[in-house]
């Protein structure tokens, strides 16, 4: 008829967490009871797609021997926001038209002027991510001629990189 709020206390049984829950003591024989409630999970980032939760229904009734009990699956979805920063520095670079690149030279300057791209990937949330993978194309030739010769790559934190093809492949 009436809504009440449910007194809950949260434990751990057989090694589970069990929230139990009085849902009125005594009980009227025959009555019929909605319950309606609101679980707030955290740590469930590795969890996969769904969680599941066993709800039983004990009686302390000494004439009834009944335990209903149900297993309801819930979807789990991460939510997270990401951000890719980029940053080139300098900001612009012009080539003089006289220069030309020497070949056989392990000098860096006789490459090209050093140009630095940093990129910096920011979780905006809610949630926290793992296994996230960050695909960067560079494009290093134009028109069957160096258009960036890749020197070096560096990371910093803990993550893994692989190295693209033609990484400083003349040994500069």
């Amino acid at each position: 008829q009436g809504q009440e709020k449910l007194s809950c206390n949260p434990k751990k049984e057989n090694g589970s967490h069990v929230v139990l829950c009085e849902l009125g003591n005594p009980m009227k024989a025959g009555a019929q009871i909605t319950v309606d409630m609101e679980l707030s999970v955290s740590g469930l980032e590795d969890m996969g797609n769904a969680i599941s939760f066993h709800l039983q229904l004990r009686s302390k009734n000494s004439l009834s021997l009944s335990n209903a009990s149900v297993t309801v699956t819930v979807p789990v979805e991460v939510q997270a926001v990401m951000e890719l920063r980029g940053n080139s520095m300098p900001a612009t670079l012009v080539l003089p038209t006289s220069w030309h690149r020497v070949e056989g030279s392990r000098q860096p300057e006789d490459h090209g002027i050093k140009v630095e791209h940093v990129y910096e990937l920011h979780n905006k949330g809610p949630s926290t991510v793992s296994g996230v993978s960050l695909h960067l194309a560079v494009p290093t030739q134009l028109g069957g001629r160096t258009l960036l010769y890749l020197l070096d790559l560096g990371t910093e934190g803990v993550m893994n990189c692989t190295d693209p093809p033609g990484l400083n492949a003349d040994q500069v």
